[in-house]
């Protein structure tokens, strides 16, 4: 019990210094935190024959997290994924924001990303229910070009159940658009270990979002019957992968949003932007680890890692295409710009709060 100290984490090429602070639970699990981006550096869990394994793409130190351009373990703020015409109109006012995805669109906030900024380490401790670091970010007015100030709290919590729950708290001094994510990395039998073409992944989801040749939304809902995009019941990731489908044949592998089944509100949801309910598993075939995810978000993007071959990682590791999977919970994408969708909408009467929970057992 008490205040987890930091760690050295090295220093950026400009010669900027960085920490690392690790959570632990009574379960043998760890969390590797720093407070270059508030990125998760490691997250190791044991295997079904109780060997800990690192599930977590990422650096070694902070200079890899400087640049990091997958954005390997990454809180992503203000606005993640795709905004359609790098624009939106907010209280009749239009905003115009970098585009930095195919130079038409604005692709998680654009170039200036909170990753790359030191997140001030409020508190770190080990309690009772495990350990938990807050973290705490000021977005000033016009940051990436959006309207009204933001302060940001990021939570993690490592608990002694088998979880790995973060809390985004967004309070705004203005009409704002706000649509959080992490943006982890996960290969469930180690970071090292290949594709993720076995793991076993379910989706509680009946539709994705219809997108264009940029990946962004056309404001239609397809349903996932008879497609690689139905993952309601158990499937190995692999055979979407190699099913030759349009969409996926565009995208290099899955990179899609899938529309969540909502869930009942209970009271313990109050002041959240929605009810906190199971929406995905997914099961290393090696490793026997499984992955549970709960989120209180209308959407959740599926990322097979599609283009992010080549970095550098850790342990002098060279990460694969469909080396690792993601699972971003989120609004979705562009909805800003389209008023069918949950709109992303906060401001100083109306704070963003959302939680996003990785639970991770094993199964043989």
């Amino acid at each position: 019990m008490g205040s987890i100290e930091a760690r050295d984490f090295g220093t950026t090429q400009g010669g900027e210094h960085f920490s690392l602070y690790l959570l632990e639970n009574d379960r043998g699990m760890s969390a590797g935190i720093t407070d270059l981006g508030g990125c998760i550096v490691s997250l190791g869990v044991p295997d079904k024959n109780g060997a800990t394994i690192d599930v977590e793409l990422g650096y070694d130190d902070a200079a890899g997290y400087a640049v990091n351009k997958p954005n390997l373990g990454a809180p992503i703020g203000r606005y993640a994924n795709r905004i359609g015409g790098a624009s939106f109109v907010l209280d009749g006012q239009r905003y115009e924001l970098e585009r930095n995805d195919h130079e038409v669109n604005n692709l998680h906030s654009g170039s200036a990303r909170w990753r790359l900024r030191r997140w001030d380490v409020l508190e770190a401790e080990r309690d009772e229910r495990g350990s938990h670091i807050r973290l705490h970010l000021s977005s000033p007015d016009g940051d990436q070009g959006f309207p009204g100030a933001c302060e940001t709290t990021l939570t993690y919590e490592l608990t002694n159940d088998g979880a790995l729950a973060i809390t985004y708290e967004v309070l705004p001094s203005a009409c704002t658009i706000v649509n959080m994510t992490n943006h982890s990395y996960f290969n469930l039998n180690g970071y090292t270990s290949g594709t993720v073409a076995g793991h076993v992944a379910q989706i509680d989801a009946e539709a994705v979002t219809a997108v264009d040749e940029n990946l962004i939304p056309t404001g239609k809902l397809v349903a996932v019957d008879g497609t690689p995009f139905d993952l309601r019941e158990p499937k190995a990731l692999g055979l979407g992968l190699a099913s030759g489908d349009p969409a996926i044949e565009a995208a290099g592998g899955y990179d899609h949003n899938y529309a969540l089944r909502p869930g009942t509100p209970q009271p313990s949801d109050e002041g959240f932007v929605g009810a906190l309910r199971h929406v995905a598993r997914v099961r290393g075939d090696k490793t026997g680890i499984v992955m549970d995810v709960a989120t209180d978000l209308p959407g959740m993007q599926l990322y097979t890692g599609n283009h992010v071959g080549g970095e550098h990682g850790k342990g002098g590791s060279v990460t694969i295409d469909h080396g690792a999977f993601c699972l971003e919970t989120q609004f979705f994408p562009d909805a800003v710009n389209h008023p069918e969708f949950a709109q992303p909408v906060f401001g100083p009467e109306k704070p963003y709060r959302s939680r996003t929970i990785y639970s991770f057992s094993t199964e043989e």
